[in-house]
Parts: C-alpha cells; structure tokens; sequence
C-alpha cells in the first residue's frame, strides 16, 4: 500500500550498552504491521544477542542491515554513547537526563553538539501524567523473582533451607510463565509446610503504587499471603504472627509521609512541595525482612533506607531486612545502601551497614542487595512485545513528522511532542532547566 505520504525511515538500533541487553523496542509482529499497513520503511541493524532473530525481522518486511546510516528516526532502548549522533536525525530511547543525571551530561551535550533530535519513552505521558509507553511492569516481573531468589540463597547461607532456595533468578527461565510456575510451586510449598523457618514469620514489604509495584504485586500473588495494614506494622509484635506464613504489606507515600505542621497529606501538595513532609519509613523497616522497592525517586525526595539507621541498627544488633529488591535502582537514591547498580550475571551484593564495604553474592554480615539496572532484560521476549504494543500507535506520527522545522511548528501528538527534550541541538522550553546541568 502506498499512501503517497512523506515517510521518514526508521531505524532499530542495536543495543551496545550492556553485553546482556536483548529487548528492542518493536518487535517483529508490530514491524509487519507498520510496513504494510502505514507503509513505513523500516530498517532493523542487524545483531546475533537480541531475543528475536533477523530472520523473523525479514519476514515481516524489514530491512536488516548493518549499517543504518541512511535512516531519520533510530529508535533504541537504552542511552547511546557520546559519538553516536548525526546533525538532522532524530534518536528516541530511555535516555535518563531528565533528572540532570550526572552520568549522561556528556551524552547530552553531545547530542546538541551534532544538532540532533533526542524524543525520550519516559516522557511520553497523558495530560494527567500518566507514563504511556514504559517497562515498568516488567522490571517489577523481574524484580520481583530475583529478589525471592535472593531471599532463598540467603537463608541458605544462613543455614535455612526454605521452598524459596527453589526459585531461580529470572533470566534463567525460557519465558515469564516457567517463572510464575516455580514462584508458584513455592507458594504451594509454603501452604503444605510452613516456610521452613520455625522460630519466625517473613514479613515481605513492597513500595509503590505504578506499573513496577504492580509487576511485583503480581508476582506475589502466587505465594499464599496474609495481609497486614502498614499502620499496623508499627505496633505489631511479630512473635504473635504464624512462624509458618509469610506475610505482605504495601507501604504508600501516604502512609509513611507526614507533613511537617501536620496537615492533612496530599499526593498532589506532595509532589509539589516534597520539603514540606518529613518521613517515617524507617518506622516500617524494623519488622520487614524483604523489602521490594518500586517508587519514583529524585533528589527533591526524602530517601526510604538510610546508611545510618542500617549501621545503627547493625550496632545494636537488631535486625536489618534480609534482603532488598531496589528494582527502581537508583545508587545512593531512595536505597542509600544500593552503591551501585549491578548486572545480570552479578545481580546482588552483600552491604555490611557497620563497615559500609560491599562484596558480590550472599556471604557475609548485613542485608543482600538486588540492584539490576536492565530488569526487563531478563525477560527479554515478552517485556519487548509488551512496550512495542504501547510504542507502535505513536510510530506512524513519527514517521510523517517533518523534523527540520522548528520546535513551535513541529506537527506531533501533544503526548509526543512533550517528549521531545532537545530539537535540532537545542533544549526544547520544557526542559531549558538542564542547562544548569549541563
């Protein structure tokens, strides 16, 4: 079908930032529908480490190739190094500046330096801002099995055997249903013989209320669970609990938040003016064993888990949680214990709170920490046809787009053009705030 219509051509890079990334942000179905529904031309750079095959590409009707210099639009995943840019072209990927992120200025400035376009998924919101193309759900998937599987490999150095030592980490499995079934075969384990830990429950805490705590949620859904009112947690003697069972509760910003003169909470005054609340997360810590972190943080927010009250409680020798999902993973962010991120073949670390030294595995004193950055990569097939089925409704717009006018003129969905960061090298109004970044 042609429609006779000006059509940029788009490019699918490959992804060169991690060895174990295999997502791409469409994958071949939605490719085969765009080039012969909307008659757009796609050309997909060839790689041998991505989920989906080149093959599968060509038989969709795209160009496979290694060189992808002729395209308009390239579209990736993660951030592209310094270099990588052309004057005119147009990049759209996770590119993790928004926040004046330190580590990716260098990135930034290049980008402007070749006068090229940058359109960042993140940002494509509603008017009510609401995400509309994310991973999120997926990184809470992921997530939420590694940091059972981490919770078993624990205990067991702790000389506790548990239905958990039977969960795999998630990249282990061939789709996201074989990791559902093992978490699931746990839970029926649980349900026949107790947790294996006798002199005490597990108290499992999870923050959040988007896409990844969703993604965790689900997850958990499959080990038989009671749940506890988080306000209830901060008087509850854990000795009257089950020793047998394994308990959730899910902490909101409402419950952990207090505003400073005592008004009312207000999600909307919150996230407008963070200073004026206080937190008493750490209330919440001392009964909880696993922590699965999913919140939205930047430097304006209250951290949840401080180094000081982990040493403190480390000196005193009362418990720390056993292990910490941060699969939001912002090092030094709302997990002050999450040093770093980690990497899929090296996914958790030991923090000792009283020394603050870190060292790969489940040896040691402290709580276990599960940091990956590329969560959704774990799950590579069914995270990339979940996001591609979000992303593909907004290709056809990209593709007619006429990139080389300016800003003001710029004809795009207002959900797409709020997502445009810089336009031909210069920041869009929007986002003028990172030249103080930069």
């Amino acid at each position: 079908m042609n429609t006779g219509v000006f059509m940029n051509k788009v490019a699918i890079r490959i992804e060169d930032k991690y060895d174990q990334e295999r997502r791409i942000p469409l994958v071949p179905e939605d490719i085969g529908y765009l080039v012969k529904k909307n008659n757009i031309p796609i050309i997909i750079q060839s790689s041998k480490k991505r989920v989906f095959s080149d093959e599968e590409f060509l038989h969709e009707g795209a160009e496979v190739s290694e060189d992808i210099s002729d395209a308009d639009v390239v579209l990736g995943v993660k951030e592209m190094a310094p270099g990588s840019f052309s004057k005119d072209k147009v990049y759209m990927y996770f590119s993790h500046v928004i926040k004046g992120q330190s580590y990716n200025m260098p990135m930034l400035r290049d980008l402007m330096r070749s006068g090229a376009t940058l359109i960042d998924y993140e940002c494509i919101v509603s008017d009510e801002g609401r995400r509309l193309v994310y991973f999120g759900k997926h990184a809470g998937y992921a997530g939420a099995i590694n940091t059972l599987w981490a919770l078993g490999q624990r205990l067991k150095r702790l000389g506790n055997r548990t239905p958990f030592e039977n969960i795999r980490q998630a990249v282990t499995y061939s789709s996201l249903n074989e990791a559902k079934t093992a978490v699931a075969e746990a839970g029926l384990q649980i349900k026949e013989n107790g947790t294996g830990l006798s002199e005490r429950p597990i108290i499992l805490g999870v923050t959040g209320f988007g896409n990844v705590s969703k993604g965790v949620l689900e997850i958990l859904e499959e080990l038989p669970l009671e749940m506890i009112d988080p306000l209830e947690l901060l008087t509850l003697d854990k000795n009257k609990l089950d020793s047998d069972k394994v308990y959730l509760v899910h902490i909101r910003v409402a419950h952990y938040l207090i505003h400073k003169e005592e008004k009312p909470f207000s999600y909307d005054h919150y996230f407008a003016h963070p200073k004026e609340y206080r937190t008493r997360f750490e209330d919440f810590l001392p009964l909880i064993d696993v922590l699965f972190n999913g919140i939205y943080w930047d430097h304006r927010y209250p951290r949840l888990v401080t180094q000081s009250w982990l040493r403190k409680r480390a000196v005193e020798g009362v418990q720390v949680p056993l292990v910490i999902g941060d699969i939001t993973c912002d090092p030094l962010g709302s997990i002050e214990c999450t040093l770093s991120e980690t990497s899929i073949d090296d996914p958790v670390y030991m923090y000792d709170p009283v020394t603050g030294a870190w060292e790969s595995g489940f040896e040691g004193n402290g709580v276990a920490v599960m940091a990956v950055d590329i969560l959704p990569s774990e799950i590579p097939r069914e995270a990339s046809a979940f996001f591609s089925g979000l992303l593909r409704e907004w290709l056809p717009s990209l593709a007619q787009a006429d990139f080389q006018v300016a800003f003001e003129q710029l004809k795009l969905p207002d959900e797409l053009k709020r997502a445009v960061i810089v336009h031909r090298g210069k920041l869009t109004p929007k986002y003028a705030y990172l030249k103080e970044s930069l």
